[in-house]
């Protein structure tokens, strides 16, 4: 087969989370609510401001705005991670970065699938934060080995979309009539099931040790647990979820409000009550909670020395607060968070002086403009400063480990809280995936090279930077 009749993985992503989107709707109409009040506060920030607009309009982000989403699942076996991994890369998402939640008392460790190139991730920036349970953090020996038999039953994925996914292996891509088909079948490991494969009182073992144990176990796959919608103001949505009948979570996670948006802010609405039939059961008698839609508004990139001061920062301001960030407290942390983040440079010419984020270089109109060659700037400043060479921040594409597992208790309810006195095992985590993760950091780094260099190409230069 010739691989001019294979379909670009990206748009294969795209396909998928439109599908996606598609069915998450229909199974949890509050979601649908929620990405039209995101789509309303997004028109009236862009309206109100043109500044933002042209930042957009500069890096291609306004014509992906509207699709700019990730989901989540959470999977219970490496073999269940391998394949998932395998199930991704048809689409053309590779593994990045290692979160560790067990710290942060949820008993998992994970990473995000997404396009690892700019070009790629301008067709669709669609990403899946995977979730691997660690079985070994439960302490019950009779309930690890309850959890292990369980899961050792069940297969996740559909034999046609097993097949396609070697098919592509092999063959190296899919052509259209077999990518339809392949997003169709992967479609079902994400679906929602009613039907639980254990009983009412295995559920409660399991719920018992912690609410996600039983969500990874009890269901026939990883129900895609949210979705998400970005948004230009996070704080607009969060004020406005209850007049739209949305309840919202009490604190947003991440940085504090700031004029230049960094790394990742995130809420959601809570979790969703929803009917579920046990094992032995006739009707609909039991239920559980784990499915809920979230908002995210994404900022800068940060180097590994913004990361620093940012964690430095943020460890600083949960420290001032004492206790676990919640609706009781929720307005001492943001002003904590505040007041810590005074530290942080809120402009982005700041940021990129002091190196704490990465960015993106463009040739301006005027860099384009003929000249003659001993009027022309040589070093990236003095273009910067002639008006020859723009910049704007990279977006970040990744997520937040303490975000993350703020985002996990919220919706697993505060009593949920738990200490694993566990290390983090990214090793582990690597050989149940059958791949090294990507640094993410390397990945901006990358992506601001590659910036550079077509600006040196366009400026008849041999390097900049």
């Amino acid at each position: 087969m010739s691989t001019r009749e294979f379909v670009d993985p990206s748009a294969i992503r795209a396909q998928f989370s439109s599908a996606m989107s598609a069915m998450y709707r229909a199974e949890v109409p509050l979601y649908g609510d929620l990405l039209a009040l995101v789509a309303d506060t997004n028109a009236g920030v862009l309206a109100g401001c043109a500044s933002l607009r042209q930042q957009l309009e500069w890096t291609g982000e306004i014509e992906r705005l509207s699709m700019e989403r990730h989901g989540a699942i959470r999977v219970g076996t490496a073999e269940e991670l391998s394949t998932i991994r395998r199930l991704f890369a048809v689409m053309g998402m590779q593994p990045v970065g290692y979160y560790d939640l067990g710290s942060a008392g949820v008993p998992v460790h994970s990473t995000a699938f997404r396009a690892v190139h700019e070009a790629e991730l301008q067709v669709s920036p669609f990403r899946v934060f995977t979730s691997l349970l660690r079985l070994e953090l439960i302490e019950d020996e009779a309930l690890r080995d309850l959890a292990a038999a369980i899961l050792a039953k069940r297969d996740i994925f559909t034999p046609r979309a097993r097949a396609l996914i070697a098919q592509c292996e092999a063959e190296g891509g899919l052509n259209a009539a077999d990518a339809e088909v392949f997003v169709s079948e992967a479609l079902e490991t994400f679906r929602w099931h009613t039907e639980a494969t254990v009983s009412a009182a295995e559920y409660d073992r399991l719920h018992g040790q912690h609410r996600l144990i039983a969500d990874v176990v009890a269901f026939k796959g990883p129900h895609i647990n949210h979705l998400t919608p970005r948004t230009l103001d996070i704080d607009q949505v969060q004020a406005a979820m209850p007049g739209r009948g949305i309840t919202p979570k009490a604190v947003v996670e991440g940085p504090p409000r700031r004029q230049c948006p960094i790394l990742l802010r995130q809420t959601s609405f809570k979790a969703l009550q929803e009917p579920v039939v046990f094992v032995g059961q006739s009707g609909t008698a039991g239920s559980h909670t784990a499915r809920f839609g979230e908002i995210e508004q994404r900022g800068a990139a940060l180097t590994p020395a913004g990361r620093a001061l940012y964690d430095r920062l943020l460890d600083q301001a949960r420290e001032d607060l004492g206790e676990f960030p919640s609706e009781a407290n929720a307005q001492r942390y943001a002003d904590l968070l505040g007041q810590r983040f005074e530290a942080f440079p809120d402009s982005y010419p700041a940021m990129r002086r002091a190196g704490l984020a990465y960015f993106r270089y463009f040739v301006t109109d005027a860099g384009k403009a003929p000249r003659r060659e001993e009027d022309r700037p040589l070093d990236l400043e003095a273009l910067i400063e002639a008006g020859h060479v723009h910049f704007e921040p990279l977006v970040y594409e990744d997520f937040l480990p303490v975000s993350a597992a703020g985002i996990f208790q919220s919706n697993l309810g505060d009593d949920a809280q738990v200490s694993y006195a566990a290390t983090s095992n990214q090793q582990a985590f690597q050989a149940a995936l059958g791949a090294a993760v990507h640094d993410e950091l390397a990945l901006y780094a990358e992506t601001q090279r590659r910036s550079l260099a077509e600006c040196a190409r366009l400026l008849g230069l041999e390097s900049l930077g």
